[in-house]
């Protein structure tokens, strides 16, 4: 995994712990669709199997409020 890659990651676990919910915090939700998109990024260069981003996906919100929408990687 590149350097960018891993800050993303990062900056999206921290916007989501400390998300009061994420009806009212635009960052987290920003931060869920910005793993989407990476581990959409992931899986279409072979980089990644789809299981491995689906679960780096699934870790990454529930770092969130227990009301997370469902996050679909790839």
């Amino acid at each position: 995994m590149l350097g960018a890659e891993q800050d993303r990651i990062r900056a999206a676990a921290d916007s989501l712990i400390f998300a009061s919910g994420l009806l009212e915090d635009a960052a987290a939700l920003e931060a869920l669709a910005d793993i989407e998109l990476l581990c959409r990024a992931l899986v279409d260069s072979g980089r990644w199997e789809r299981v491995a981003a689906m679960r780096l996906a699934e870790d990454v919100a529930a770092c969130g409020p227990s009301h997370a929408p469902e996050v679909r990687a790839a």
